[in-house]
């Protein structure tokens, strides 16, 4: 297959453009529809056929293969299904700027929304051990809510200053919105198991204040991206017929281009 024939530096991307222009080829199937080897490709003028690897394992019975993957064989049914089906096959169309550049903000987005389930996760895992009473008090642990909560109370000794009164008040103060009573998040936080406390508490928390200023950080980013993926996808020519799809929003709409 293509990669094969390059290592993805400059210098093999030009060695890969110059291998296929003295074998005098004019067409490429190809698995992926973007990425380096792509654009180097269409820079020179080469046409490319975007065969799926769904597509490409399907075809793979019509030369009666079997076992495990094979490079080779793989880059032998692109190559004959583009001679063989060429008329069928759609040459790939480069995407506009417009639609390259909010591809990558929403790529960037998921792999930060990766980072942040990661992060949230091993803070579950942390609090569970030092603090269970944070893990279970609001509905997310990556909420604004339940962040701001664990920036101010980080440990079993500063939770146990709560009182149902304390909790109203200081829910008031940070403008706590969701519906359940601060009495009864005041009873979730005494009736979970204890957590740590003393110098021992006071160590984790510092591990939970690492925890927290990536996590925070993670939504903070996140929130950007997303609210640069509307922008670029009101921007966008397309835009009002993605947007027009039923139960779309701004983030899947822009997916879908």
């Amino acid at each position: 297959m293509l990669r094969e024939l390059t290592d993805h530096s400059a210098r093999g991307l030009r060695t890969l453009v110059d291998t296929l222009t003295r074998a005098g080829v004019s067409e490429v199937a190809i698995e992926r529809p973007d990425g380096p080897v792509v654009d180097t490709l269409l820079e020179a003028g080469f046409t490319v056929v975007v065969i799926s690897p769904n597509q490409l394992k399907n075809l793979r019975g019509r030369y009666g293969s079997a076992g495990n993957k094979d490079d080779r064989f793989d880059a032998f049914v692109l190559a004959d299904t583009l001679r063989t089906d060429r008329t069928r096959l759609r040459p790939l169309v480069p995407d506009s700027p417009a639609t390259v550049a909010l591809r990558s903000t929403c790529r960037a987005r998921k792999e930060l929304i990766r980072h942040r389930v990661a992060v949230t996760n091993q803070l579950r895992e942390h609090l569970n051990r030092v603090f269970p009473g944070a893990v279970g008090l609001f509905a997310d642990l990556d909420s604004p809510i339940s962040l701001t909560f664990l920036a101010r109370f980080d440990c079993q000794d500063r939770a146990d200053w709560l009182t149902p009164a304390r909790m109203a008040n200081w829910l008031a103060s940070v403008g706590y919105t969701g519906r359940t009573d601060p009495a009864v998040l005041h009873t979730r936080l005494i009736t979970a198991p204890r957590g740590a406390t003393g110098h021992e508490g006071a160590t984790h928390a510092r591990i939970t204040h690492a925890l927290l200023a990536t996590l925070t950080t993670l939504v903070k980013q996140i929130t950007s991206l997303s609210d640069q993926i509307a922008e670029q996808l009101a921007a966008h020519c397309d835009a009002h017929i993605f947007t027009s799809l039923p139960r779309s929003g701004k983030i899947r709409a822009a997916k879908l281009r």
